[in-house]
C-alpha cells in the first residue's frame, strides 16, 4: 500500500469565480479518460456542475469531487467554488487535501477575492501550483496575469512554461526547465518543436532565473550550481519539489482548459510536484494529540462536507487521515459519543457514484451514505483510539433575510424545508426572531441565500417568499423622571390595588437594565417588589414608543402604598408597568439603530467610489489600508442602509469587490428617520 500512497495525489482547484476551475477539472478528467468528452459551462454539460442552480447561473455553487487515475496513480480532486457567497467552508475543504492547483485567468489576473482565497491556502500551509488559464480568449495577457501573482499575492513564482501566441493564436508552450517547445495538435495532444527564434533570449533569461530560485531551495543543489553553473533536469525537479513542499516556491503553468491545451503538462506537474498523503504534516487534535498520516496508525477520518443525493440521501464526504478505511467498518464519533456503521463507501465523480471495493489509506476522499449522527466537521475514528481533529473556525454569517410562506398556514413547511438544507451547508443558519417574529435565514451573501431558497423550493416543494428582514431597532431614554403608577380595580368582592413610585434615568450605552429597591419603612411589602420589577421588564421588552425593546436605563423603586386585602403581585406588576410607560414618555425617548462594522476589499482604483458610497449610506469611514494593489476600507454603517450592499458593491466594482460585515454597536437614530419608524409602527399597530 505504501508504494501506491506515495504516488497518490489529493488536491483542490481553487481561485476566483470565472477563472475556469471546473473547465480545468473537466480537462484533467478527459486526459485521464475518466470522461469521454469535454463539457462546457455555458452549455451546462460539465460533469461537476450538475445542480440545476449551477447550470442556470453558469458557475459552481457547491464543491464537487472527482476520482480518477493518471498513469495508474490515483488522484482525488476537489473543485471549490470561487464566488464569495460559496466559500464560507473553504477551510474545511482545504483541510481535506494535500495541495492546491491555484487558478487565475489570463484576462483579469489576480483579483481581491484571489488574495482572500490565497490567504486560506497559506493559513493551512498547503503546497500550491499556479495555472494561468484562458490563454485562448480575447484580451488574454500572460505577462499581466503573471505579474499580478507577484503584486497581489506576493508569491515567489517559478515559470515552468511560456505561452507561444495568445488569443486565437495560442498554439503551444515552451517548457522552460526542459528548454523545449511543444505545440498543440488535435485534441490537445503535444508535438515537440523548435523554440520560436523571437523567444529564445527571453526563454534563456527566464530559465536562468528559474534555476537560481530552484537551487536556493536546497543547500546541496546550491553548492553544485555555484560550482558548475548548471543542474540536471532531475536535480531541477527535485529542488523545485523541495521548494514547493516548503511553501517557498510557486510553479506557474499556463493553458486553455476549454480547448484542452495544457492538461497533460498540468497532470505531469501535479504528479511530480504536489505531495503524497504520506508527506502531510501530522494531524493535530483538539487535545493536542497527534495522528501520523500513515496506514499503520489507528483509523481516523475528517467529515468535511455533507451533500444530499436524491436517491442515497445524505452523503458524508470524508478524508482518510490515518489508518485503513474499508466498507462496512464500524467507527466511533467522539464528538457525539456515537458508533457509526459505514456500510457501502462510494467514490464520487460529479453525480456519478462508484462503490469502493478495497481498503483505502490516507488521502482518500470517499462518501458514506446515511450516517446517523455524524455531521460536517466531525471526526470518525477507531473505537478506543479517540481523536477529534483541531480545525479552523468557520466565518460568521454576514447577511440575513426573512422567510415567509407564499400560502398562509404553510410556515412550518417552509421552516422544515430550509432546515433540511442546514446539514448540507454549514454556512447557513435558520432561526426565529422572537423580537420581530421573522423567520431568519442567514448566510454569506444575497446569492448564497437565494440559491439555498431555490434548492428548498425545488427539492421540497416549499413555496417560499424572501423578504428584507426587520431591523432590530432599540428604544432608550435621554432624560429623568419620577412618576407614580397606581392600579386600582373594584369589581365587587375582592379588588386589585397596587401603588408604586419610581425614578427612571438613563445609563451609558450598552450598560443594560438596573433595578434598585429603595423602599424603606415597608411602604410596599417585600413580596410585591419583584412584581414591580417584572412588570417593568416585560413592558420594556415590548417597547413603548415603537414596539422595540427599551435598553440602558435604571429604575429606582422608592415609595408606594398597598392594601392589606386587595393588593397582590398581579396588581403591583400592572402598577410597575403603568409607571414605566408614563416615565418613558417624560424622559425624551428616542430610537437606537444597529451599526455594523463593514470591511471592504477592492482594487485601489475603486477606493474613492467605495468610500463615497459608504458615506452616502450614512457610514463613518474608520480608515483604509492598501497592500499589493488591494485597498481595505473599514467603516461603521447603519444596518438599515447596508442590507443590499452585496449587489451594490458588485455593480460598483464589476464583481471585483468583497466585504465582511458584523454587528458592532447601537447609536441614536437621526430624528427624521426615528419619526418615520415610529409613525410606521403606530400605523401597523392601529391597522
Amino acid at each position: 500500500m505504501l508504494d501506491k500512497l506515495e504516488n497518490q495525489r489529493t488536491y483542490a482547484l481553487v481561485g476566483h469565480g470565472g477563472a475556469g476551475k471546473t473547465s480545468i477539472a473537466e480537462m484533467l478528467q478527459y486526459n485521464c479518460k475518466a470522461i469521454q468528452r469535454l463539457g462546457k459551462i455555458e452549455e451546462g454539460t460539465t460533469s461537476l456542475d450538475f445542480e440545476p442552480e449551477e447550470i442556470k447561473r453558469r458557475g459552481s455553487v457547491q464543491p464537487a469531487f472527482a476520482t480518477f487515475n493518471w498513469n495508474k496513480n490515483q488522484h482525488f480532486l476537489v473543485d471549490i467554488p470561487g464566488d464569495n457567497n460559496f466559500i464560507g467552508d473553504i477551510s474545511y475543504l482545504l483541510t481535506a487535501v494535500d495541495g492546491a492547483v491555484f487558478v487565475v485567468d489570463a484576462i483579469d489576473g489576480a483579483k481581491p477575492l484571489t488574495k482572500k482565497i490565497w490567504s486560506e491556502v497559506k493559513k493551512l500551509d498547503l503546497p500550491a501550483i499556479f495555472f494561468i488559464n484562458k490563454m485562448d480568449r480575447e484580451r488574454a495577457n500572460y505577462e499581466m496575469a503573471y505579474q499580478s501573482l507577484i503584486d497581489v499575492l506576493g508569491i515567489k513564482p517559478v515559470q515552468l512554461y511560456l505561452p507561444v501566441g495568445a488569443e486565437s493564436d495560442f498554439r503551444g508552450v515552451v517548457d522552460i526547465l526542459q528548454n523545449k517547445a511543444y505545440f498543440f495538435a488535435e485534441d490537445g495532444k503535444l508535438e515537440p518543436g523548435d523554440i520560436p527564434g523571437e523567444m529564445a533570449d527571453m526563454v534563456e533569461e527566464i530559465r536562468e532565473t528559474a534555476i537560481e530560485n530552484i537551487a536556493e531551495s536546497d543547500e546541496v543543489l546550491m553548492e553544485k550550481y555555484l560550482e558548475e553553473g548548471s543542474l540536471t533536469s532531475d536535480e531541477m525537479y527535485k529542488g523545485l519539489r523541495i521548494g514547493v513542499l516548503a511553501g517557498e516556491l510557486a510553479p506557474v503553468c499556463v493553458g486553455a482548459a476549454l480547448e484542452n491545451k495544457g492538461g497533460q503538462k498540468l497532470l505531469e506537474d501535479i504528479q511530480q510536484l504536489l505531495p503524497s498523503p504520506l508527506e502531510h504534516p501530522e494531524w493535530k487534535g483538539e487535545d493536542d494529540s497527534i495522528r501520523k498520516p500513515h496506514p499503520d496508525e489507528p483509523v481516523s477520518a475528517f467529515v468535511f462536507k455533507t451533500i444530499t443525493d436524491p436517491f442515497a440521501g445524505h452523503l458524508s464526504l470524508m478524508r482518510v487521515m490515518s489508518g485503513k478505511l474499508a466498507p462496512d467498518m464500524t467507527l466511533f464519533n467522539p464528538a457525539k459519543d456515537e458508533k457509526e456503521k459505514l456500510g457501502q463507501l462510494l467514490f464520487l465523480e460529479g453525480k456519478k457514484q462508484t462503490p469502493v471495493k478495497s481498503e483505502l489509506g490516507p488521502g482518500a476522499i470517499v462518501a458514506a451514505p446515511k450516517l446517523k449522527k455524524t455531521r460536517t466537521g466531525d471526526t470518525l475514528c477507531q473505537e478506543g483510539g479517540s481523536f477529534i481533529l483541531k480545525k479552523e473556525a468557520l466565518p460568521p454569517c454576514i447577511l440575513s433575510y426573512a422567510l415567509a410562506a407564499e400560502v398562509k398556514g404553510e410556515e412550518d413547511k417552509v421552516f422544515s424545508a430550509v432546515q433540511r438544507l442546514l446539514d448540507e451547508d454549514v454556512n447557513l443558519t435558520l432561526a426565529r426572531n422572537e423580537e420581530t417574529g421573522d423567520m431568519l435565514l442567514s448566510g454569506m451573501g444575497q446569492l448564497h441565500i437565494e440559491t439555498a431558497v431555490e434548492k428548498a423550493r425545488r427539492r421540497y416543494k416549499a413555496n417560499i417568499v424572501l423578504k428584507t428582514p426587520k431591523i432590530p431597532f432599540r428604544e432608550t431614554i435621554k432624560g429623568k423622571a419620577e412618576v407614580q403608577g397606581r392600579y386600582k380595580k373594584q369589581t365587587g368582592g375582592r379588588g386589585q390595588f397596587g401603588d408604586c413610585w419610581i425614578r427612571l434615568e438613563p445609563k451609558q450605552r450598552g450598560e443594560g437594565y438596573e433595578f434598585e429597591d429603595a423602599i424603606v419603612g415597608g411602604s410596599i411589602p417585600r413580596q410585591y417588589i419583584p412584581a414591580v420589577d417584572k412588570g417593568i421588564q416585560e413592558t420594556a421588552a415590548k417597547g413603548v414608543i415603537a414596539g422595540f425593546p427599551v435598553v440602558d436605563f435604571k429604575v429606582t423603586l422608592y415609595d408606594g402604598s398597598y392594601h392589606s386585602v386587595d393588593s397582590s403581585e398581579m396588581a403591583f406588576k400592572i402598577a410597575g408597568s403603568m409607571a414605566f410607560k408614563k416615565a418613558v414618555e417624560q424622559c425624551k425617548p428616542t430610537l437606537l439603530e444597529p451599526i455594523v462594522l463593514v470591511q471592504v476589499y477592492v482594487p485601489d482604483e475603486y477606493m474613492g467610489d467605495v468610500i463615497g458610497d459608504l458615506s452616502s449610506k450614512r457610514g463613518k469611514v474608520l480608515g483604509s489600508d492598501s497592500d499589493k494593489g488591494i485597498t481595505e476600507v473599514r467603516a461603521h454603517v447603519p444596518m438599515s442602509e447596508i442590507l443590499q450592499y452585496a449587489q451594490d458593491l458588485r455593480s460598483m466594482t464589476g464583481g471585483q469587490g468583497t466585504f465582511t460585515m458584523e454587528f458592532d454597536h447601537y447609536e441614536e437614530c437621526p430624528a427624521p428617520i426615528a419619526e418615520k419608524i415610529i409613525a410606521e409602527s403606530r400605523e401597523a399597530k392601529d391597522g
